[in-house]
């Protein structure tokens, strides 16, 4: 009942022990800055994370109300360590934020933000194509009823492949490196080639 709020307690320990991190910052000697905003509910605190892209270590977290220049200003002024770069989104606060803090560091958009925009044809694509796939594999409920009926080798066998169908349509993916249409479709072939090894083997072939 308690293991999240366990959880929670040693990312706090670890996140906070500044003379781990500060070891660590010094051996490196300078930090390439990720930094990002986080509201998971609109009109809330906005949780703002200042992450070290070398070490992989988060130097700041602190919720603000507002996300004015002036309020990530201050945010960045807090940072005691060389920075070498800066990545983010294109947000216009942020990028005014950096530019008036840092204003000799290279700031990099992110390159995430920018393939999923590059990708987003592709993507609508790959969603279209997703839906029509699924389509053809609405009849595999009704014959796993089936064959759960009658517990035999060869039912626990297609039922089996029932499963396989069931988990890949649940498997989304994730965009833009992995399109979940595409995924669908590999795993769906999977299945497919398998059932046709079976079936050669056996002599028969399939309706």
């Amino acid at each position: 009942m308690n293991l999240m709020q366990r959880y929670e307690e040693l990312v706090t320990l670890r996140i906070t022990d500044q003379e781990r991190i500060k070891a660590q910052l010094q051996k490196q000697g300078h930090v390439i800055l990720a930094l990002d905003g986080l509201q998971p509910d609109v009109g809330h605190e906005v949780l703002w994370i200042v992450r070290d892209c070398l070490s992989e270590e988060i130097l700041l977290a602190r919720p603000r109300l507002r996300s004015t220049q002036g309020d990530l200003t201050a945010l960045l002024k807090e940072l005691v360590v060389p920075v070498k770069g800066v990545i983010s989104d294109g947000e216009e606060t942020i990028r005014s934020a950096v530019a008036f803090v840092f204003p000799d560091v290279p700031h990099q958009l992110c390159q995430f933000h920018n393939l999923k925009d590059a990708t987003n044809p592709l993507y609508e694509a790959d969603r279209n194509a997703k839906t029509q796939l699924k389509k053809h594999l609405r009849g595999v409920r009704p014959i796993e009823r089936a064959v759960e009926e009658h517990r035999t080798p060869e039912n626990e066998a297609i039922r089996g492949y029932c499963l396989a169908i069931r988990a890949s349509l649940t498997d989304d993916g994730r965009s833009p490196l992995q399109p979940s249409g595409l995924k669908l479709h590999d795993r769906v072939t999977l299945v497919s080639d398998s059932i046709a090894r079976i079936q050669g083997k056996k002599g028969y072939h399939p309706h």
